[in-house]
């Protein structure tokens, strides 16, 4: 940690990309580190396993039609691919083909990722299905055991935030909530079972909630992702500040360097002035939402 250069906000761009920070830390951590950090990149090997499988289905009008109930090719040629991943397009295209030949779990891979191979080629057509969603809820599932506990309260946050959005959205078309928010635990019976408080009834369980939905009212949707990723950078350094050289503090500084790095694509001068003023904002006096004051 004291040998890398400091993430701030005022920073154009990370002196490091992600992929560079895995592949300089690959060679120095201790290996029980190394596995607690492979959660995370994870979460791309998801992405890339998708993007796979979909490119298979993605058929041009004159590629031979496959019945449902039948595996879908793998496609051929390179795929849209995220080298922050743990493994390489190759090891992955084998670990599909390992997958559909056996019932069980491929070797040196998660469990979920064989079975959601075999899901996919399942339920590829049905309607209501998305294999994006379920591969993200495997994976948070996943995360959500990290031995680590703040590491697994990281996963668990990421996981709440999604299905607070969801229900908000969902709410606000007059969906039923059970339909679209996914997953299990105190969160989810809450977020069901309270469906008509303004807060989902979650505003004394969870402190980021008040900021979350003011967030979510947002009606420029680059400004409530900035305003998102904010929090979680606010949650990241008030739970790493006493702590500057924990395996944790190296998990918060990977994670920032993905929120600047995306940021720094988009807009660099924007983008980093208004997020700056953003987490000063949520480090100053807390705002309620006018629809609280109003209940």
């Amino acid at each position: 940690m004291a040998g890398l250069p400091q993430v701030k906000l005022t920073d154009a761009q990370p002196q490091h990309t992600l992929l560079q920070l895995k592949e300089e830390l690959a060679d120095i951590l201790e290996p029980q580190d190394k596995r607690l950090l492979q959660r995370y990149f994870l979460r791309f090997d998801c992405e890339n396993l998708a993007e796979l499988l979909e490119a298979g289905r993605r058929k041009s009008p004159y590629d031979i039609i496959v019945e449902p109930s039948k595996v879908l090719p793998l496609p051929e040629g390179k795929v849209k691919w995220n080298d922050a991943a743990l493994y390489d397009e190759e090891t992955m295209r084998q670990f599909v083909v390992d997958a559909r030949a056996t019932d069980g779990d491929v070797k040196g891979f998660p469990s979920f990722l064989s079975d959601f191979v075999r899901t996919f080629d399942v339920r590829q057509e049905e309607q209501r299905w998305f294999s994006r969603d379920a591969i993200m809820l495997a994976y948070y599932d996943y995360a959500r055991q990290c031995p680590n506990k703040m590491m697994a309260d990281w996963y668990e946050l990421n996981f709440n935030i999604l299905n607070i959005l969801t229900a908000l959205i969902a709410r606000r078309q007059g969906w039923h909530l059970a339909d679209y928010v996914q997953g299990s635990g105190p969160v989810v019976r809450t977020l069901l079972n309270q469906s008509s408080q303004p807060d989902f009834g979650l505003g004394a369980e969870l402190d980021y909630v008040s900021d979350l939905m003011r967030a979510a009212e947002t009606t420029d949707p680059v400004e409530k992702e900035r305003q998102i990723d904010a929090l979680r950078w606010e949650w990241l350094e008030e739970r790493t500040f006493f702590e500057p050289f924990d395996i944790t503090a190296l998990f918060a500084y990977i994670v920032r360097t993905e929120i600047l790095e995306r940021w720094a694509l988009l807009d660099p001068e924007l983008g980093r002035e208004r997020f700056t003023q953003i987490i000063e904002d949520l480090r100053g006096e807390a705002k309620v939402p006018e629809e609280f004051i109003r209940k």
